[in-house]
């Protein structure tokens, strides 16, 4: 039986252990002043971070759910051991040697630390039987997916022998009862005893956050083999599938720097686009991607400032697709923007690398589309555009998605891509989107998919819909241009002429709230009367932003002359459209750079498109 341990090693082995380091093997943390850490709260849904860890202390405390403890607290809260479990295990991540009062022994035997070394000892296991000669159908087929033994080692890549009982005699013959492999999913029962749980197959080792082994995937190989094509390890006390995630512990560091993950749908992909150099890459095990993922995700995200990535990418074909629209139902539980990547020719990441060489993969992930795209894309994809009847019915499965876009500087873009793809009026379909507010989106269960998400996601909301000065602009050169222009568009339009204000309105802004209005300015031109009005564009504006109309529309300009004036807000706006065709022109310039000469007809296309933008330019500067 455990005895007590002594007072004075809990004591010393917390003075040696940095509380944000195992607390940072959980939680992405950032610097919240001199001697203080704060990140996402692991212990409830938060959008902003409340969570706040003090090394110097030794204490942690959430100022959002009242969490507080040390990290013997933090352990148990976490990883649902008891407190003594709690002390054993820092101890034995810092080789310390603990005492026990009354000759007590460690409380190791069956609890959560064994189910983890015989973890731990299975894979340990698999590895070495993958270079027997009965593994050459593993190797195989490791080969023939492009990852060879280098590659099998660094994702600890094993293989299970095709015997009823070789991982347990061998564990047996290491220390370990029947009982606690069948607590750690390793052994099954049968009618002829206790049998090993994976024979004949490929074998992964699925590791926590912290990297611990908590469980396997198994891969079919053997044409006799009646098992499913992928077999995991049950629900144990230590495995819980909805919560891990495989190749977390290889990505995380990566993912917490860059703010970016990529989400592919098997072990092998995990493994291809790691070797290709994405280096963000995890998947799900065993189930589908859900919403205890996301919440693990969004910690080591770091989630809170809406600039991270979060990158899905799907197989080509119908199940590829259903699985897209199942995370777009969760998709607004994360502040990080949410992207689509999917092969043109439907290859996964790893058949991708196989057939076209690791720069594929990466061009894979690079040549994303925003989720709402997508969505909204494989969406009409169901009804006939051809007809009115089938028009009308895309534009009322299509409207509540946009309607759905939590940022809302994104709503009047996407209705605008909305309206082109049907062939509609823009006010048509304006109109639909304002009366879907609140209705559920696809891939949802009745309602927002945000719904039950807590109060820090309508903190978030609240936050990037408050309205704010346009004197708090940046001021560098580019975002004034931007001001300046609207300003001018605003307040002068018979000024700056039709025209004009049709290539301002179709140009590219790089301040967010400040395009918002553009594409304000657009819907009215768009209209049956383009005539700009302020009462037009606030009306075609998100709410929070008719502020920044109506102060763009009476702060003064620069130039005050009657005289001048006109020339003037012509000079800031065509400003603004020269910049536009200067961007165009750069891009231009590189697609030329990447054509083949042998290429003539694209290389000739593109020469002549360059010298109708610079016609343009010049026609413009001329005026």
């Amino acid at each position: 039986m455990a005895g007590r341990i002594r007072q004075s090693d809990v004591d010393e082995v917390k003075a040696r252990v940095n509380i944000a380091d195992i607390v940072g093997e959980h939680v992405s943390l950032k610097s919240a002043g001199v001697g203080s850490l704060k990140g996402l709260c692991p212990f409830h849904d938060e959008r902003s971070p409340s969570f706040h860890v003090r090394p110097g202390l030794g204490y942690y405390h959430c100022f959002g759910c009242g969490e507080s403890g040390d990290v013997y607290t933090f352990l148990q809260r976490m990883d649902h051991v008891s407190f003594t479990e709690a002390v054993e295990r820092l101890a034995g991540s810092i080789g310390f040697e603990l005492h026990y009062e009354d000759g007590g022994q460690a409380s190791d035997h069956g609890n959560r630390a064994r189910l983890l070394a015989a973890n731990q000892a299975a894979a340990e296991y698999f590895i070495e039987q993958l270079g027997s000669p009965e593994a050459e159908v593993g190797r195989r087929f490791l080969g023939e997916r492009g990852f060879d033994a280098e590659a099998a080692r660094r994702f600890s890549v094993g293989f299970a022998p095709k015997s009823w009982d070789a991982l347990t005699n061998h564990l047996k013959r290491r220390g370990f009862t029947t009982e606690e492999l069948a607590a750690a999913g390793l052994v099954s029962q049968g009618d002829r005893g206790v049998y090993d749980r994976f024979r004949g197959r490929l074998v992964w080792p699925i590791r926590d956050v912290t990297g611990q082994t908590v469980g396997f995937g198994a891969r079919r190989l053997l044409d006799d083999d009646q098992g499913p094509k992928y077999l995991n390890t049950p629900e144990t006390a230590i495995y819980h599938k909805a919560q891990v995630l495989y190749g977390l512990d290889l990505a995380k560091r990566d993912i917490a720097k860059t703010h970016r993950v990529v989400v592919v749908e098997g072990y092998t992909d995990v493994m291809a686009c790691h070797l290709a150099g994405v280096t963000t890459a995890i998947a799900t095990s065993g189930t589908s991607f859900g919403v205890d993922h996301i919440k693990v995700l969004r910690r080591v995200l770091g989630d809170d400032s809406g600039l991270g990535e979060v990158v899905f990418t799907f197989d080509g074909d119908a199940a590829g697709q259903q699985a897209a629209m199942r995370a777009f139902a969760e998709e607004q539980r994360f502040a990080a923007q949410t992207f689509v990547a999917v092969a043109p020719d439907g290859l996964d990441p790893c058949d991708l690398r196989l057939a076209r060489g690791d720069a594929a993969v990466r061009s894979l992930v690079d040549s994303r589309q925003p989720m709402f795209e997508f969505v909204i894309r494989h969406t009409l994809t169901r009804y006939d555009l051809e007809t009115v009847e089938g028009r009308v019915a895309a534009l009322r499965a299509a409207a509540p998605i946009v309607a759905d876009i939590r940022d809302p500087s994104l709503r009047p873009g996407y209705t605008r891509e909305l309206a082109r793809m049907l062939g509609l009026e823009l006010a048509e379909v304006t109109r639909a989107v304002r009366g879907a507010t609140g209705r559920p989106k696809p891939g949802s269960e009745g309602g927002s998919a945000a719904s039950g998400a807590g109060s820090g996601q309508q903190g978030a909301t609240d936050a990037a819909e408050r309205p704010f000065s346009i004197t708090e602009l940046p001021s560098d050169p580019s975002t004034r241009l931007e001001r300046d222009a609207l300003q001018a568009m605003l307040q002068f339009p018979d000024a700056v002429g039709h025209d004009l204000l049709r290539h301002a309105a179709d140009s590219r802004f790089g301040n967010a709230s400040l395009a918002v209005v553009r594409d304000g300015i657009a819907s009215v031109l768009a209209s049956p009367d383009p005539a700009i009005r302020i009462e037009r564009v606030v009306a075609e504006v998100p709410a929070p932003f008719a502020g920044v109309v109506q102060q763009l529309a009476v702060a003064p300009v620069p130039q005050r002359a009657e005289a001048e004036l006109a020339s003037y807000v012509r000079g800031v706006v065509s400003a603004l459209v020269d910049r536009e065709l200067l961007r165009q022109k750069s891009e231009l310039l590189g697609r030329l750079q990447r054509t083949a000469p042998s290429d003539a007809a694209t290389f000739a296309a593109l020469q002549r498109a360059l010298v109708e933008l610079e016609t343009e330019r010049r026609t413009l500067r001329a005026e």
